[in-house]
């Protein structure tokens, strides 16, 4: 009953006027340019392998750009161990691929030396002066391949969350950890110190795991914001990287963030755009119910949720550009804009618009080529003019698929393609005693 009251008042509230916010190609050559498209001279002595952990200051060297990205993303056990390391960079060169995006930051920690949030927990076996970020950069670089960081944005947990490091963002904030709205109120009465607040939400999170991966950091909070812009600044600042790349730069569902901070954050937020009376009534109805702000005006309350999205990739971006205005920025995207912006909160379409973004790369991730063909058209028509890297799941498309789709992308004028995964690529037969990855590599980029 409480549900139809609350939203009876907001259809009330709403038309009182309420929401006033209303086939096979050469090789190509690298091609170095400056800020995104701007070609520039090399860099005088420029090696391409160097790197020091100090900050790059009054390092000029422009990126490793590519007339065709033809590239991977790398997931974090492939950086295990220095072998592990080199043998990304061996396959991929040998199979001819150019850029390697490689995954740093997989669950609010670090694949590389850093003073900001606990080490990955597969580097546990090896030196602390083992960094594999520093050695693939060297290892690529100097067999003229790009790389890019990869940073998981808001998946800062997994299911089983074993870790209780105080650096680490759902140890120092669980206040900041978004909320699923099947638990919110349960859990408003909840402090989220107290050990049960977590637990309750890994134990929800298990029973869905069809809908979340883990844990998820919420953009509202302050302190999310601080630390990812200073995660992804640290890294253009101490690696010579040609890239930062966003992943999980979105909301699991549109369920989420129903915790304390974000709908008293909201609520605030909301207010000034609302008449004194309907304030007051919002706020009794809120005495009973802590959730009827969120419930009444859901067209605002879809607005506040993709501005905290954006206004962290603008802090991500401001932060790179000013350190390093070279340095491309790009983000794995819902190839579906409507799904992208109204269940996941991720407007990219409006961010390539404002050039948040340097290149999208849509997770076209499917067998079928009439639906993927369809998902990068959508994509090429709503990026208005940025990049477009075509995401390809080669898990599920097999070997043909994937080559069917690589021409596809070529056909539609895609910058490039990106495949998902190097570490499945490399796992699974390409048949005739070659992998996955070399099969592909033979076939459309010319790799030996």
């Amino acid at each position: 009953m409480k549900r139809r009251v609350l939203f009876g008042l907001g259809v009330v509230l709403l038309a009182a006027g309420c929401a006033r916010v209303g086939t096979r190609r050469s090789e190509p050559q690298p091609v170095r340019t400056g800020p995104i498209g701007v070609a520039v001279p090399d860099a005088p002595g420029q090696s391409g392998g160097g790197l020091t952990q100090e900050p790059l200051a009054g390092t000029t060297r422009p990126p490793l750009r590519f007339a065709e990205v033809r590239g991977l993303w790398v997931v974090r056990f492939s950086l295990a161990t220095p072998a592990s390391v080199q043998a990304v960079v061996d396959r991929a060169s040998r199979a001819g691929f150019n850029t390697l995006v490689v995954q740093v930051r997989g669950r609010g920690d670090s694949f590389y030396t850093s003073a900001l949030e606990p080490r990955g927990g597969p580097l546990a076996a090896q030196p602390a002066a083992f960094d594999p970020l520093q050695e693939i950069i060297a290892a690529a670089h100097a067999r003229g391949m790009g790389v890019h960081a990869w940073v998981n944005v808001n998946l800062v947990g997994d299911l089983t969350r074993v870790t209780t490091d105080p650096r680490h963002i759902a140890d120092a904030h669980p206040e900041a950890l978004m909320i699923p709205r099947a638990l919110a109120r349960e859990l408003m009465g909840m402090s989220s110190s107290d050990p049960r607040y977590v637990e309750r939400l890994l134990a929800w999170s298990r029973a869905n795991d069809n809908r979340v991966e883990g844990l998820y950091s919420s953009p509202w909070s302050a302190p999310v914001r601080e630390r990812v812009a200073a995660v992804t600044a640290d890294l253009v600042e101490r690696y010579d990287l040609d890239g930062v790349h966003l992943d999980y730069i979105r909301y699991p569902g549109p369920d989420f963030d129903y915790s304390a901070g974000a709908l008293a954050t909201f609520r605030n937020w909301a207010a000034p755009r609302l008449d004194a009376d309907l304030r007051r009534r919002l706020d009794g109805f809120a005495e009973r119910d802590p959730l009827a702000w969120a419930d009444s005006l859901p067209d605002l309350w879809g607005v506040f949720r993709r501005e905290q999205v954006t206004n962290l990739l603008r802090r991500i971006h401001l932060g790179v550009k000013t350190r390093r205005p070279w340095v491309v920025v790009s983000a794995a995207v819902l190839p579906d804009t409507v799904d992208a912006r109204r269940d996941r909160l991720q407007d990219w379409p409006a961010w390539a618009r404002s050039g948040l973004l340097d290149a999208v790369a849509p997770m076209a991730y499917t067998s079928d080529d009439g639906r993927f063909r369809g998902q990068i058209e959508s994509v090429m028509a709503a990026a208005s003019g940025t990049e477009v890297w075509a995401g390809i799941g080669s898990y599920l498309a097999g070997l043909e698929g994937t080559l069917t789709k690589i021409s596809i992308a070529r056909e539609l004028g895609s910058r490039g393609v990106l495949l998902f995964s190097y570490d499945w690529a490399v796992s699974s037969s390409g048949g005739g005693g070659e992998s996955f990855l070399e099969r592909v590599g033979r076939s459309s980029f010319g790799g030996r």
